[in-house]
């Protein structure tokens, strides 16, 4: 077996493990007498070190081992929990993760971690008679496994043999014996949850053959390696290794429930022209003391039907699958949905009463596809949040502040694509809220707020968009600043300031270069500012608000669709030509007469519902040729909005409201003004789909 076709399981179970130290870890800060969550952040690190060690990545799992000493140690009373402690508990975690997503990206998961080990040493030795990890490993096994005594002996009887063994192996097993081997059946049960049995098949066997000769397996090589067993197999095994020595190395890799060692007698196996004469010491008929090895096969036996009938209920019934296989399916599914489009279209012209139906039935049954391949593709924004307590933490200790993190409605679930895209916006408006947000424990309580500032991270759904709010009880904008910022970098002129609202000059913090910043740090004031955060939620087809109170604090709120592959559009026409506007974007249609467009400053303008919204002649902007110019008095709008910004995009007729499949324009049509890509329609035309937040800038 190949170790490359398991690289994708141990990236993803890998980054599981580490968000799981980190989770239990935060937790662990917060109760630091609380053994359990040490065990579990224990666990967790133990299955990553056998999984790397067993990957060939000796870095990783050297670092997670010399981790595993601290956690043992404050297991096991030696060390005390301190916030100096986790500190560098932390640190190796988060090298951990980048060796991770080194090795995701093709790389070796190679990294100076010189630094982060000495300070763990000095951890490590700071107390005497610390307890090394790999001498515990036993003890962190559920009941089910055995620990073995290093001088107690267990003898496999006749009748105890898992095995059946042919003329040709009893003598090699009764040679070596002779040769000061050991011969060992060994019984290695996989948990009821392992997902690819073959993978851990192959981890023993690379361990079993380092360390002796495997002599037998059962079931075989070939159905062990085709998964084709329950969850327990047995091993036949030569070795000079003692049976607590090879208990310890097949309990290193993960996803192994209990390992059985049980040492076969030398007089087991005597050939006798070809019988066999089974010698065995004899053996009282008594209770089994809790130092032997071997488990009675009754008990053995009613295990294994109580795990049988326990699976039933609790098998999974989830499956990894590749981001690209459901692209794949979502651009197959994006091809139906055209010809679906383009079957009513005909079905319409035919009118043929059995197709019409059969095209009826057709679209329904796409409609229900439709809804589960969008399902398949959502993810929770938990798997964006997770990342984000452990930052603040390291954040709140660098700023010398007191934060509190609260993340609600971490479930809400968004397209993946949205998901890829939104984590590094989030990340930017979080430090930000923390370092210009959050003061410091001293102005806090000279403000009469509580030393410790709340940041509560929220996301809910709401029609089909998702809203993701970061809130926090802070300092608010600085009205004044931020207004005279803007003047001085020339982002708003001193007559614009005069008619700006509060929301609107809170929202300049989002123009590009702007930083109110008086100190640059590694936390913000770099000048870079929130203009990349805006950019990024409207490419997504979002919008950002801001609501701030100073010495309140401060909300900002993204608003963002649920998938970007199929959208809502009203199809419009302008001369011969279709374009699609989102539905998104719109807040109605209307239409005008001639007489009803005013100008002012230049700009032509309608009043609606007693604002000032401008008009943009879509024609003008994509240059539509025209035979002749048909003014009948009336025009076609289309209300738009974009924050809080309104605008009326004039058009020559209304089609209707449709579902199409967004598909880009390619590397060839890059930058194209005010389109922002395009589909095809049940008739086979092309139609465009216009940028309403282009057009709006």
């Amino acid at each position: 077996m190949e170790l490359n076709q398991y690289l994708e399981m141990f990236i993803e179970e890998s980054k599981e493990h580490l968000q799981a130290c980190s989770e239990h870890l935060l937790e662990l800060e917060k109760n630091p007498d609380d053994l359990t969550i040490v065990g579990e952040i224990f666990r967790s690190a133990h299955t990553l070190k056998g999984m790397a060690a067993t990957m060939g990545y000796e870095d990783l799992a050297d670092l997670t081992h010399k981790m595993e000493n601290i956690l043992d140690a404050i297991r096991n009373g030696k060390i005390k929990v301190t916030a100096e402690i986790l500190d560098v508990v932390f640190e190796s975690v988060d090298h951990l993760e980048e060796m991770v997503f080194h090795i995701a990206d093709g790389g070796d998961g190679k990294r100076n971690v010189q630094e982060t080990v000495e300070k763990l040493k000095r951890i490590e030795s700071g107390e005497p008679a610390t307890m090394v990890a790999e001498e515990k490993l036993a003890q962190l096994e559920s009941a089910a496994t055995m620990v073995v005594e290093p001088n107690e002996k267990t003898f496999l009887t006749a009748a105890d043999l898992k095995l059946s063994y042919d003329d040709f192996e009893k003598t090699v097993i009764f040679q070596s014996s002779e040769q000061d081997f050991n011969a060992y059946e060994i019984t290695i049960a996989l948990r009821e949850d392992c997902l690819l049995k073959a993978a851990r098949v192959y981890m023993v066997f690379e361990i079993l053959e380092k360390n002796g000769d495997v002599i037998k397996s059962s079931p075989t090589v070939d159905r062990l390696e085709e998964e084709q067993f329950d969850s327990e197999f047995h091993v036949a095994f030569i070795s000079r290794e003692s049976s607590v020595d090879l208990h310890k190395m097949l309990m290193k890799v993960s996803e192994i429930d209990s390992v059985i060692v049980n040492e076969i007698h030398q007089d087991v196996f005597v050939t006798k022209t070809n019988a066999i004469d089974v010698q065995v010491p004899i053996q009282d008929e008594v209770a089994p003391s809790a130092n032997d090895v071997s488990v009675p096969a009754e008990k053995q036996k009613t295990a294994s039907n109580t795990n049988s009938k326990s699976s039933g209920h609790t098998t999974s019934k989830t499956i990894r699958v590749n981001i690209e296989r459901l692209d794949i399916l979502m651009n197959l599914f994006e091809e139906l949905a055209i010809d679906r489009g383009r079957l009513l279209s005909i079905a319409n012209e035919v009118n043929h009463g059995e197709l019409n139906e059969t095209v009826e039935r057709m679209s329904r049954t796409m409609g229900d596809l439709q809804n589960i391949v969008l399902t398949m593709r959502m993810v929770p924004v938990e798997t964006v949040f997770n990342r984000f307590p452990k930052m603040v933490r390291q954040l709140s200790r660098d700023l010398n502040k007191k934060i509190e993190l609260n993340i609600v409605g971490a479930e809400t679930e968004l397209d993946r694509t949205v998901i890829d895209e939104i984590g590094d916006p989030l990340v930017h408006l979080i430090r930000n809220s923390v370092d210009h947000g959050i003061e410091s424990p001293e102005v806090r309580r000279s403000k009469g707020k509580p030393e410790e500032g709340t940041v509560e991270l929220r996301a809910y759904h709401s029609g089909n968009y998702v809203f993701i709010e970061i809130e926090d009880d802070g300092a608010g904008i600085n009205r004044d600043k931020v207004l005279a910022k803007a003047l001085s970098k020339g982002i708003v002129t001193h007559e614009q300031s005069l008619a700006m609202t509060d929301k609107q000059i809170n929202e300049l913090i989002l123009a590009s270069g702007f930083s109110t910043a008086d100190v640059i740090s590694d936390v913000s004031g770099r000048g870079v500012g929130l203009d990349v955060v805006k950019t990024t939620i409207e490419s997504l087809g979002g919008n950002i608000s801001i609501e701030s109170t100073q010495n309140v604090g401060s909300v900002f709120s993204i608003q963002l669709p649920l998938t970007l592959s199929i959208i809502s559009v009203m199809l419009v026409e302008i001369e011969k030509e279709i374009y699609a506007i989102p539905l998104s974007s719109i807040i109605e249609t209307s239409i005008i007469r001639t007489s009803d467009i005013l100008n002012a400053h230049n700009q032509k303008v309608i009043d609606f519902r007693g604002k000032v919204v401008p008009l943009v002649f879509l024609e003008e902007i994509f240059e539509v040729p025209r035979e002749e110019k048909n003014d009948d008095g009336f025009h076609s709008v289309v209300i738009v909005r974009k924050g809080d910004k309104l605008a009326g995009l004039v058009v020559d007729s209304f089609i209707g409201q449709q579902e199409i499949v967004l598909k880009s324009l390619g590397n060839y049509l890059t930058n194209i003004f005010a389109i922002s890509g395009a589909t095809i329609l049940g008739n086979g035309q092309v139609a465009l789909i216009v940028d309403c937040n282009a057009l709006m800038k």
